[in-house]
């Protein structure tokens, strides 16, 4: 487990450039002579903005030895704009030549699950364990201003999850209300866990981090990548350091 380190930009497009050329360096390195690099992406302004970036500049990254991953869903149908899978699709997903069976989806509404988020949650969760039975190379988060992380709100169960790799969240503080959410044990098992935060908003939920406070509070605190974790902030985000 690794204490969070801050990356500070002066304005978000220097955040997602900075963010970009890493990732550049860690998937490459990742992948080495024969290797999958195994990634977990995020949505929101900052995560879909480095997606964009990616697409007009991904380095050496051989995208067809790339396995893709969501942090959280909403479960909502298939079709549905809001869900992650189908910005990050439209932003880098379906440009690079990324092979279907690399990429992970979490299960929607009215599919094979119908409407039990359960099921899709512990369908995502043997997909976790089949294809990166030892964790990620590189977990992606974006955060709100409350310090939500993936769909790990304050003060709800799942938060407090601390053994099953996936969860249902129902109820969610945002809509749409339900949810299919990695967990904080999965996060964790990822060689680096990388947060994209921008704006003001955001400037409390950042001191937050630096000051440890309890997950169950501000539940960005509670997530360390084994060998990195890096907060990357603009200005804004970062004024209350």
């Amino acid at each position: 487990m690794t204490d969070a380190q801050f990356s500070r930009h002066d304005d978000l497009g220097a955040l997602i450039e900075a963010a970009r050329a890493r990732f550049v360096e860690v998937v490459t390195a990742a992948q080495g002579d024969d290797d999958l690099a195994r990634v977990v992406l995020t949505g929101g302004g900052a995560g879909i903005g480095l997606l964009e970036a990616l697409r007009k500049d991904s380095g050496d990254i051989e995208w067809d030895r790339v396995l893709v991953f969501f942090g959280d869903e909403r479960f909502v149908p298939a079709d549905s704009p809001d869900r992650n899978v189908g910005q990050a699709r439209e932003a880098l997903l379906d440009h690079v030549g990324i092979p279907e069976s690399h990429i992970f989806e979490i299960a929607p509404s009215g599919g094979a699950y119908l409407e039990d988020p359960v099921c899709a949650a512990d369908a995502y969760a043997d997909i976790l364990e089949m294809h990166a039975p030892d964790g990620f190379d590189l977990h992606l988060l974006g955060m709100g201003g409350e310090g939500h992380v993936n769909s790990l709100f304050p003060h709800t169960p799942a938060i407090a999850e601390s053994e099953r790799l996936v969860v249902e969240v129902r109820d969610c503080p945002k809509p749409p209300p339900t949810r299919v959410s990695l967990t904080l044990p999965a996060v964790n098992t990822a060689e680096r866990v990388w947060l994209l935060v921008s704006g003001e908003g955001k400037a409390e939920a950042v001191k937050a981090i630096a000051d440890g406070e309890p997950a169950v509070e501000w539940p960005a605190t509670g997530v360390h990548g084994r060998a990195e974790t890096i907060v990357f902030v603009d200005e804004a985000a970062a004024s209350g350091l």
